[in-house]
């Protein structure tokens, strides 16, 4: 290294501007002679004639340096150098001893007391300053070096970052003790070679780290950054950041490296946490719908560049996990899915791909697969293990499932089509009571687009008043006169015509657009029945049933509604029954309950629709409040004195007169059936044999030209 000349005087105490000397001789000429001397070079003197008096003068002034004669009276420069080095601070203080020419004893006695440097006799007094000038420089960068030492020890001692300084001229490097710490060490397990360091770095960092490091020397980089994991004494690997910065000559060739390493794993983990928990569910710990999407859709890519790279995805949504969640609640709901999740890991291959994309239910990627077969066989190796009990709560449940599949040969562009028509087919198999799975076609595909068109008219039919509600008549078959009618929806719609229930009453109980639409038609039919009882004597005791669906029954401001609409309309709530079917009271029963007492205590009456199509359970008919009781078409066909059908439908109608309700036969046809009507004591009947639905507007003609049964409903007498 080359050092430029420094031209500052070194530094004084007590902030003086010049160096104080003090001098120590007997003989005055020489005390004489170096103050002359050195005041002339911008030096301070004070002078002393004997030992005594210059400590004296040292305690009072504290000088720069101290020149002194080694044969002096009372205290000569031997015990005087002794006495100043045991003062506080006297041990950083320059002292020169003047001596004979060649007393080689006196420089060896000096030197070993405490002397900094001697001056022979005679002196050369032109010399002088510069020599004590000299020594003053050397005094103050030596104590510099020493604070500065002292100063980076301390750092390295107390700093949390582990420090390090690498010198590249004999390859060593200083690592501070707590360095060596932060991996375990104790600070002699670990020496000064590079490779103590390099060789702990993992395997997958070490070139990098290497080229990093190399990068900054040679001067690519304006410094060295690197994270990396390093081998501790636990043999465990901790993630680092480590930051260093060369130290470079007068030509940019760098000798030394300095730097620190900082411990990162907590950030990092907690990183990493943050990454998993991104594209994991909570719950289970599997994928979630977004690392889902995005192995498809590597897969999708894949299958684009490889033709015989074949793919499949499974949709899986639990059968019955509601009803759990709702009687056992969230938290045990939460345990059988983690639960089911654990089952499914178990069947699927390696390298499949097991999500839950949220609820109930689960997706599965099955990647590099020959056939379908293989992705079938895994569907029911699935249903069979959902299907054996799981133990929650001492209870034993069973759930399960309902499975869509499709696969890569119908050629997708986007993930999220492909999870589309899988979840398509689910619904299809849901549909499909006890099917395992379906396999998507485009079949489905049409029909799930056809849903979606009816549900976005629906909505827009609302908004336009494209509805019309129809009426048909509920006959007393003893009397043969009308007893009241039934309202049904009916939709004109813009493109195809007059559509009946059938076509889109579904679809609008699944997007819920029923409530609405029920609560139009119920508004519609009682005004209807109080404009009739209004202008016709013989309406005066006439009924009117409005179908109340499951969403609707589930609805918390249900009562409150129909009596807004009822108390708007004007109509007595004794002329008004709801018909609930017996899958609608599966739903909640207890909520129907609730609902349908708070309805009765209003006057409203109730009937149970369609009963022997759904569970045909009895416990219905005394469990809930109903007034009335209406038995499905499919009882009556071919209804005759010896049929089994026939006995069926006497035991109902028994059944329901024990219990205070009156029965209504749908779909009754033939005057043999009519006449076994009345011999079982059935009291009404309805259907298109008898008429049709029609507008309210045909039904106030008929009234109105004042005929008797048979030209209200159409019919001759047989």
């Amino acid at each position: 290294m080359k050092h430029r000349e420094s031209n500052t005087r070194p530094r004084c105490t007590s902030g003086r501007n010049s160096p104080l000397i003090l001098v120590a001789d007997d003989d005055p000429m020489i005390r004489l002679l170096a103050e002359e001397t050195l005041t002339n070079k911008s030096f301070a003197v004070v002078q002393a004639e004997n030992g005594e008096q210059a400590l004296e003068l040292f305690e009072a002034n504290t000088p720069d340096l101290v020149l002194c004669d080694v044969m002096m009276p009372v205290v000569d420069g031997f015990e005087l150098c002794s006495s100043i080095r045991a003062k506080k601070g006297g041990d950083q203080i320059p002292i020169v001893v003047l001596t004979g020419l060649n007393d080689s004893r006196s420089i060896r006695q000096a030197y070993s007391i405490g002397a900094t440097d001697y001056c022979e006799k005679p002196i050369n007094w032109e010399l002088l300053p510069y020599k004590l000038d000299f020594i003053l420089r050397a005094s103050t960068t030596f104590f510099e070096l020493q604070e500065s030492e002292e100063r980076y020890s301390l750092v390295a001692h107390g700093a949390n970052d582990g420090l390090w300084d690498w010198d590249f001229g004999d390859d060593r490097v200083y690592f501070s003790p707590r360095w060596k710490s932060m991996l375990g060490f104790s600070e002699d397990a670990i020496g000064s070679d590079p490779m103590e360091w390099i060789d702990r770095i993992h395997a997958d960092d070490k070139t990098r780290v290497i080229n990093e490091l190399y990068a900054h020397k040679d001067g690519q980089t304006p410094h060295f950054e690197s994270e990396y994991r390093i081998k501790n004494a636990e043999d465990k690997y901790r993630w680092m950041i480590c930051r260093g910065l060369a130290v470079r000559d007068e030509d940019g060739v760098a000798y030394r490296m300095i730097g620190s390493q900082t411990d990162n794993t907590e950030r990092k983990l907690a990183e990493e946490k943050l990454v998993f928990d991104a594209v994991h569910d909570a719950l289970t710990g599997l994928p979630n719908r977004i690392l889902f999407l995005d192995r498809l859709s590597h897969c999708i890519e894949s299958s684009s560049r490889r033709k015989n790279f074949k793919f499949a995805v499974l949709y899986l949504d639990l059968n019955r996990f509601k009803v759990v969640n709702d009687s056992l609640g969230h938290l045990l709901g939460d345990e059988l899915l983690v639960e089911i999740g654990s089952r499914i890991k178990k069947i699927i291959r390696k390298g499949d791909t097991l999500s839950r994309l949220g609820g109930d239910e689960f997706a599965i990627l099955c990647e590099e697969i020959e056939d379908i077969t293989l992705v079938t066989s895994l569907a029911e190796r699935i249903h069979k293990e959902l299907s054996k009990p799981i133990d929650l709560a001492a209870q034993k449940i069973v759930v399960g499932c309902s499975i869509g599949i499709t696969e890569s040969s119908i050629g997708y562009e986007r993930p999220e089509d492909m999870l589309r028509d899988a979840d398509t087919a689910m619904y299809r198999a849901k549909a499909r009571s006890g099917s395992a799975y379906e396999i998507f076609d485009s079949t489905m595909h049409e029909r799930a687009m056809n849903v979606l068109q009816i549900e976005t008219d629906l909505r827009q039919a609302l908004e336009a008043q494209e509805f019309e509600v129809h009426y048909q008549p509920i006959v007393n078959i003893a009397g043969e006169a009308v007893s009241g009618f039934e309202a049904l929806v009916r939709w004109n719609h813009p493109r195809s015509g007059l559509l009946l229930p059938e076509d889109f009453l579904d679809i609008a109980i699944e997007s819920r657009l029923i409530v609405p639409l029920g609560r139009w038609v119920l508004t519609q039919a009682c005004r209807q029945m109080h404009w009739w009882k209004e202008q016709w004597e013989e309406a005066a005791e006439w009924t009117i049933s409005v179908n109340l669906s499951a969403p609707e029954l589930a609805q918390p401001d249900l009562v409150p509604a129909i009596f807004a609409i009822v108390d708007e309309s004007g109509l007595d709530p004794k002329y008004l029954k709801l018909e609930i079917t017996e899958t609608s009271l599966l739903k909640n029963s207890k909520h129907a309950l609730q609902t349908m007492n708070a309805l009765r205590e209003r006057g409203v009456r109730l009937s149970i629709d369609d009963f022997g199509t759904g569970y045909s359970s009895f416990n219905y008919l005394h469990q809930f409040p109903f007034d009335e009781l209406k038995i499905d078409r499919t009882f009556f066909s071919e209804l005759d004195d010896s049929s089994d059908k026939q006995q069926i439908v006497n035991a109902i109608v028994s059944l329901a007169h024990n219990l205070g309700m009156t029965v209504v036969a749908e779909g009754s046809a033939s005057s043999a059936i009519y006449e076994n009507l009345r011999k079982a004591s059935c009291e009404f009947a309805q259907g298109f044999s008898i008429m049709e639905p029609r507008p309210a507007s045909d039904i106030t003609r008929s009234i109105a030209i004042d005929v008797d049964r048979t030209d209200i409903t159409g019919q001759g007498a047989e």
